[in-house]
């Protein structure tokens, strides 16, 4: 999975955001780029988080960004990632709602979006492999995780 973004260029590597709405926008940047979305599809990520609250952030340190399946704007089925140096805060009163590690989901066919679901869940259980992305600086560290702790 990680050897797929580096090879699609869906990835971004940053030192902060100023706010957890530019985080979503940043995620979302290599997605836009590769025409996987338009650029409208960050401002219904924004606006879902806004309604409902940090849902995104599925565990401390890591956020997944999505808008409804089959929202408006988005062209493939795709993830993009992003880390920050900095953790962006999504919930001042919950630091457990901070995030550093952004998984952008994409979706417009269901059963690959499902498949991308669970190979990223399967992923981020593995406690060494989210360390590991933490410290993650450049695309071919990505690779070196996908080496050493995934294609075991």
């Amino acid at each position: 999975m990680l050897r797929e973004f580096v090879e699609s260029k869906h990835y971004k590597f940053a030192r902060e955001a100023s706010s957890w709405q530019e985080a979503i926008r940043m995620s979302c940047e290599s997605l836009e780029e590769d025409g996987v979305i338009d650029k409208n599809y960050a401002q219904d990520i924004i606006d879902c988080v806004t309604k409902y609250g940090p849902y995104i952030v599925i565990m401390p340190e890591v956020a997944m960004p999505h808008s409804q399946e089959g929202a408006a704007g988005v062209h493939k089925t795709a993830i993009g990632f992003m880390k920050l140096e900095k953790p962006v805060s999504f919930d001042p009163n919950d630091p457990e709602k901070d995030a550093r590690l952004f998984f952008t989901l994409a979706s417009c066919n269901p059963e690959q979006h499902l498949n991308n679901m669970m190979k990223l869940s399967e992923m981020l259980m593995d406690e060494k492999v989210v360390e590991a992305l933490l410290e993650a600086k450049k695309p071919e560290d990505l690779l070196e995780i996908q080496e050493k702790l995934l294609d075991k």
